[in-house]
């Protein structure tokens, strides 16, 4: 089960399961999301890699998330533009209060735009 939140749903995130360790969050790009310098705003794609590695473990019955962030790193590869942005996390370290995560976010084109990675507290 993926977190149910507000925030996500105003988004507009949709998410795959790839494994038990990877998950795919797509997020369809929408005007507001596009900075004066006519790319997607860098706080949208860290939106984006946080989403993503915090749906690393599954939520409980109820939607609620089982991880928060301690520590989020984002490095931008390059301008994000397009429709679509992809980001795929997969699971680095599971620890049994700290868990350690990687992300790739990817334009529609497949190209790299941002590399991120994640530490989680077990809640």
């Amino acid at each position: 089960m993926f977190i149910k939140q507000p925030f996500d749903s105003f988004l507009g995130f949709q998410y795959e399961r790839l494994s038990e360790d990877r998950v795919r969050v797509t997020l369809p790009v929408q005007d507001l999301f596009v900075n004066s310098a006519g790319v997607i705003h860098g706080g949208v794609i860290s939106s984006l890699a946080d989403v993503a590695m915090s749906n690393l473990l599954p939520a409980d019955e109820e939607g609620i998330q089982q991880i928060v962030t301690v520590d989020l790193n984002v490095s931008f590869l390059r301008g994000a533009t397009g429709k679509t942005l992809i980001a795929d996390a997969e699971l680095v370290k599971t620890g049994k209060t700290l868990i350690h995560a990687a992300c790739m976010i990817y334009g529609e084109d497949g190209t790299a735009v941002a590399s991120a990675k994640g530490v989680f507290f077990r809640k």
